[in-house]
């Protein structure tokens, strides 16, 4: 069982927000633990909260009619989710599933609403999560409307690399997250086949180096000169 009082120390979540606030927090949240591959929450949910990962990582992913999935992002320890939903009030806007075993720390909408009420400087600390959501968003659909698969994906494997990445003996850096070749299709909406032949491309020029469900970077340079 985790220990909230852990996470007042030790964990990014509270980063930079007051002690007070920080302690009112803890006193209104409960932790959640999710097996691997549970479901947090589904797309049309009530938004009756906010979501701070403290363990593992959780998927964002939206499903077609027809059952085609989209990977939005996989949300990394020490970010918050849930937050759109939160302020709008509007149903949840993906599907979120636990990669791995995870925990989350849940803060109820009518507590949280209460405390910026009382504290309405604490805006500050939060609408930075919707701005650089909205910012990440914004690229998604640039991306795909200006660039090549093969800049889009060049782009994908850095931002995974900066959040991911690890130095772990090898050369260059290891993704350190379990990436299969369905997933980065599904991140970017196109064909396994497709994402493969770019992968491959990648990896005889020598600025990648794949492995089953893992990426390495060998090549960081080689990979911005993909989106010149």
């Amino acid at each position: 069982m985790i220990d909230k009082h852990q996470i007042l120390s030790t964990n990014p979540l509270l980063s930079g927000l007051p002690s007070d606030v920080v302690e009112q927090l803890m006193l209104v949240s409960t932790v959640r633990e999710l097996a691997d591959g549970e479901r947090l929450y589904s797309q049309g949910d009530e938004g009756d909260g906010l979501f701070g990962v403290i363990k593992g990582r959780i998927r964002l992913s939206n499903t077609s009619k027809d059952g085609k999935e989209l990977l939005v992002m996989l949300v990394q320890t020490g970010d918050w989710i849930g937050e759109i939903s939160l302020f709008d009030g509007l149903p949840r806007s993906h599907d979120a599933f636990a990669v791995g075993n995870c925990a989350v720390l849940y803060l109820p909408r009518e507590k949280f609403n209460t405390l910026l009420k009382a504290r309405p400087e604490l805006y500050q600390y939060f609408i930075p999560m919707l701005c650089r959501k909205l910012r990440l968003a914004l690229s998604y659909v640039e991306g795909a409307a200006l660039f090549s698969l093969a800049e889009r994906l060049a782009q994908r494997i850095l931002e995974l690399l900066k959040f991911y990445g690890i130095d772990d003996g090898g050369n260059g850096r290891l993704i350190d997250v379990h990436l299969p070749q369905e997933d980065l299709a599904k991140m970017l909406g196109v064909s396994r086949q497709a994402i493969s032949r770019e992968l491959k491309r990648l990896e005889t020029e020598g600025i990648i180096e794949l492995a089953y469900g893992k990426l390495r970077v060998l090549d960081k340079l080689g990979l911005e000169r993909q989106l010149a």
